[in-house]
């Protein structure tokens, strides 16, 4: 296992059950970085942003589910 695959195995554990507070995260350290530099880099801030919200998404603690990757299936 890579060290990518690792990192998401580990980000979707500490999901579990905290989706609603890493949302607000997301979006608390967005408008954050947005202060601090006056809006410049909004566009960049608002796809990490979702790209963030995404994952947990996709993420969100249910048992038994599949990890996310991004390599494709093999038939």
């Amino acid at each position: 296992m890579g060290l990518i695959d690792d990192l998401k195995g580990k980000a979707q554990g500490l999901i579990q059950g905290n989706e609603e507070a890493i949302k607000n995260g997301i979006d608390k350290a967005g408008d954050f970085v947005d202060q601090k530099t006056g809006g410049k880099f909004a566009g960049h801030v608002d796809k990490v942003q979702n790209a963030a919200s995404d994952f947990v998404a996709k993420n969100d603690g249910q048992p038994g589910q599949a990890p996310v990757t991004d390599e494709p299936k093999q038939p």
